[in-house]
């Protein structure tokens, strides 16, 4: 508010100290292990235009074309975004090339069975990148826990083993943590750290102003520097009323332990997703972590066809009971929930007893 009162927007032509204190406030979030990493940060107006930067980034970086993305997965409406985007519900006529697309290491609806792991999927990257790629590549876009694709979290060792992969053809592994960040999956303030891997790039909006429109791309320093030749600007994307939300939700995050209620809370509703699924046939599988949970409906268990027609009858049901979900997933089958991370222990007898009335509702 304060920051509103005295000045509502300054493009980044000017120096102003809020952006610049945000983005060391930013910066030192990022994994530094051995102290040897020197992050830099770049504001965008939203996680599109900070995804569309940080592919111009690697391709600048490594002079390579190609970059790798999961066939699942959402980056965003933009062209760019668009094209490394693997749901064909999202892609529009006329987006960029020089993309090749891995399947994704989904351990329930995954090309090589339920709990197959990481292995096999991460052969299917070597196998990608000689078939569908000049054999050089500039990097594999990965979120840690998809959103859009129905909240499918990577398994142990994907991360880092496709980060090996990749950076051995020229690649840098960049995380998009526009959903799964800023601690909402509740064991780590990032998505990736789960798997113990340190991107080169990472995208990140959403959470990141609490309702402010504002994105940002966090990379190595020297991977940022090639951007220094070329003129790269976003008339928004430091604005300082928006970055002084985002100071201001970095210190909530760590007064009110909002990570560590996500993890709680989040645990408790996967149970309450358990006792559905045990109810209800129609349900294939509950899945997520902290405050990234799924129901994927089918309309066979064995089979796994998707059901996005009951997916949809449960979409609206549940709004009678004032929960808002998402209908998502490559074939709207999956309910896709992601609540305010302000939500408490208090909330989660409301949310399962509406959940319950809303599958008794559309599946009698």
């Amino acid at each position: 508010m304060e920051q509103a009162q005295e000045l509502t927007h300054c493009t980044t032509m000017f120096y102003h100290p809020v952006p610049a204190h945000f983005a060391e406030e930013l910066a030192a979030t990022m994994p530094n292990p051995n102290g040897d990493i020197e992050w830099v940060v770049h504001f965008t107006n939203s996680g599109s235009e900070a995804v569309d930067l940080a592919m111009t980034m690697a391709r600048s970086y490594t002079g390579n074309l190609d970059l790798l993305a999961l066939r699942s997965a959402y980056h965003g409406p933009t062209a760019a975004a668009q094209s490394i985007t693997g749901i064909s519900g999202w892609r529009h006529p006329g987006m960029p090339g020089n993309v090749a697309f891995v399947p994704d290491p989904h351990q329930y609806r995954g090309i090589f069975g339920e709990n197959a792991g990481a292995v096999p999927y991460l052969d299917e990257i070597d196998r990608t990148i000689h078939s569908a790629t000049t054999g050089q590549v500039a990097g594999i876009f990965i979120e840690s826990v998809q959103g859009y694709g129905g909240i499918v979290e990577m398994p142990k060792g994907y991360m880092t083993g496709a980060a090996e992969r990749v950076r051995a053809k020229g690649g840098l592994l960049i995380a998009d943590e526009v959903q799964a960040g800023f601690g909402r999956t509740g064991d780590h303030m990032w998505g990736f750290e789960a798997d113990g891997v340190i991107p080169d790039i990472v995208v990140m909006a959403k959470g990141i102003g609490n309702g402010f429109p504002l994105g940002a791309v966090v990379a190595r320093k020297e991977i940022a520097a090639p951007m220094a030749e070329k003129f790269m600007f976003h008339t928004y994307g430091a604005n300082p009323t928006s970055c002084a939300a985002g100071r201001a939700v970095l210190q909530v995050i760590k007064e009110d332990k909002v990570r560590e209620n996500a993890r709680d809370v989040g645990a408790a509703l996967l149970k309450h997703l358990h006792e559905l699924k045990d109810k209800y046939p129609v349900i294939g599988d509950v899945r997520g972590r902290g405050m990234m949970l799924a129901i994927e409906m089918v309309k066979d268990r064995k089979t796994k066809k998707p059901d996005p027609q009951t997916t949809a009858a449960v979409f609206e049901a549940t709004r009678e009971s004032g929960i808002i979900l998402s209908k998502s997933g490559a074939y709207q089958s999956c309910l896709r929930m992601v609540p305010p991370m302000c939500l408490s222990m208090d909330d989660v007898e409301h949310v399962a007893e509406g959940l319950h009335r809303a599958f008794a509702l559309a599946t009698n």
